[in-house]
């Protein structure tokens, strides 16, 4: 059977669905407040996909560069035009690297291209100031819709070679020794990555479209996932005007364009939660949802309550990057907190006990069972390139669970010094110490990052010796301004307010090792970590 791909589903899918909307877009007046949401139908995208694949043809063909040569995409990829261009270079016959806005230095994005070995990149108009000295051509990313390509030839279709082929490549949400990893998809990856879309995205309710909204960027395996299951059932999405849209902007959604299964990280969703507690109108058009999927993080438990409380649908999905997307679900509604997580279908994972230093920061495994570690296996259709792997083949998430029933599983955190930010991007708290121990050794004594599902990382330190406070912060992001320019926006402390000068000794610590303690020092200043977030947004 052949290896499917998002281009031979979003054929199948205009064909069967042609005339259905596959997206509504904002439309906004003076104000940049949503006035209507426009149509796109599925043969419109196909059509705009195929003028895309003519132009990049084209381009690229100009250039000399060859059809299965790595194209690097740079673009917010949260707009229409974005996703013609992702797909449309691929349907030209090229594999596309797909970057977001939070490379903001681009000289990762040289070093990322090298590795690719990718031969040109296409940009958004707005970024064309920082590529000086770009080692490739560049191609702006303009809307093109309504140019006369009636002449440029579109390509066949490309086929892989062999399964093990690269259909795109995308990139890890943290950075490793200074430079996010690559993350190739293989065709046999991708076509595993559909089938658990397929899965993930059925509809609720038989002869319905379903609608739904973007999760985020389509440079991002989430959305890039979602959108599939969304094209195999024939499903709308919606164009929100920004990641966290507020409210208004939902129950215009809900109202106007019917969307019936919300998708967001709990972050965004815990402003609409809050909400709903005061306007009667937002508590029905939330309770009224088929669908409230929601992932990255575990919901807070307040907001949990109050929504199984009133009924609402929730439904909670772990996944990542490296698996292709989803990975574990729970079921819809449940009734209860911290529902338990199953495997997608057709996947094969394991969940074996660890021995953790950090096992003494959780205090589960005493009390609550052994803590699991989720592993892809090496013959699971979804077990990322090789690359990606340990030496025994398969893939270590580092991700620990809790077994409360025979393959049911709740989440546990991390065997590692990784955190979250707050929408679901991954963050390397020991790369950030040890960088600080390294170049400020000297003013330093002890430090520890903190930040789980804040917008960025926040650092604790005691000093080594008396040292006025802001003078401390001050040298401490000069000495580590080079690091931090390096890295995702998300990873990156570049204010004095995100470090916090406390006396020696002051920080929580481990009774055996004296190691200081990441989750106690969150709990210890939370309201001051509040505080300082607030008045940096």
């Amino acid at each position: 059977m052949a290896l499917r791909t998002h281009l031979t589903v979003l054929a199948e899918s205009s064909s069967k669905y042609s005339s259905l909307p596959i997206f509504r877009i904002p439309v906004l007046n003076n104000k940049d407040q949503v006035q209507d949401w426009s149509i796109i139908t599925y043969s419109q995208f196909q059509f705009d996909v195929e003028l895309y694949a003519r132009y990049w043809a084209r381009t690229l063909k100009a250039d000399g560069i060859s059809r299965r040569s790595v194209v690097a995409i740079w673009s917010g990829g949260m707009v229409y035009n974005d996703w013609c261009h992702i797909y449309g270079i691929a349907r030209a016959g090229y594999v596309p690297q797909l970057f977001s806005l939070r490379l903001p230095n681009p000289d990762i994005i040289y070093e990322l291209m090298q590795k690719a070995n990718a031969k040109a990149l296409c940009h958004e108009p707005s970024y064309g100031s920082m590529l000086v000295n770009c080692p490739i051509p560049i191609h702006e990313t303009i809307d093109i819709r309504g140019y006369d390509l009636s002449r440029a030839p579109l390509p066949p279709l490309v086929k892989p070679h062999s399964p093990s082929d690269t259909s795109m490549i995308f990139h890890t949400s943290g950075s490793t020794s200074g430079c996010p990893k690559l993350v190739p998809c293989s065709y046999q990856w991708l076509d595993a990555m559909i089938t658990k879309a397929y899965h993930v995205r059925k509809p609720l309710t038989p002869g319905r479209q379903d609608v739904t909204n973007c999760i985020g960027s389509m440079c991002h395996i989430g959305q890039t996932f979602m959108l599939l299951g969304s094209l195999l059932h024939g499903a709308c999405t919606i164009q929100p005007t920004r990641m966290d849209f507020g409210t208004v902007e939902l129950m215009d959604m809900i109202i106007r364009c019917r969307l019936n299964r919300l998708q967001q990280w709990p972050a965004f969703l815990a402003a609409h939660m809050r909400l709903s507690r005061q306007d009667p109108k937002v508590l029905a058009l939330l309770c009224g949802l088929e669908e409230i999927f929601y992932s990255g993080q575990a919901m807070p438990r307040d907001d949990e309550e109050w929504a199984y409380k009133h009924n609402m649908q929730l439904r909670s999905c772990f996944g990542n990057t490296e698996s292709g997307g989803a990975m574990l679900l729970s079921m819809i509604g449940g009734g209860r907190c911290n529902p338990s997580l199953r495997p997608v279908p057709g996947v094969k994972y394991g969940f074996f006990p660890i021995e953790s230093a950090e096992q003494t920061e959780t205090a589960y495994k005493n009390r609550n069972g052994t803590l699991l570690e989720l592993v892809i296996m090496s013959d699971s259709p979804d077990c990322p390139d090789a690359s990606l792997c340990k030496a025994d083949g398969h893939f270590h998430t580092g991700d620990l669970f809790l077994e409360v029933a025979p393959g049911e599983y709740v989440a546990r955190g991390r065997d590692d010094d990784w955190i979250k930010s707050y929408n679901s991007l991954r963050c390397d708290t020991k790369a950030i110490e040890d960088n600080v121990r390294m170049m400020c050794g000297a003013l330093v004594a002890n430090c520890i990052v903190v930040g789980n599902c804040r917008p960025s990382p926040a650092l604790f330190v005691e000093p080594r010796a008396p040292m006025d406070a802001d003078k401390l912060k001050k040298e401490i992001l000069r000495k580590t301004r080079h690091f931090h320019s390096r890295r995702y926006m998300h990873e990156r402390i570049t204010s004095p307010e995100l470090i916090i000068v406390v006396p020696e000794n002051t920080l929580p610590r481990t009774a055996t090792k004296g190691n200081i303690r990441r989750k106690a020092v969150e709990d210890a200043f939370k309201e001051d970590l509040d505080r300082i977030y607030a008045s940096l947004a």
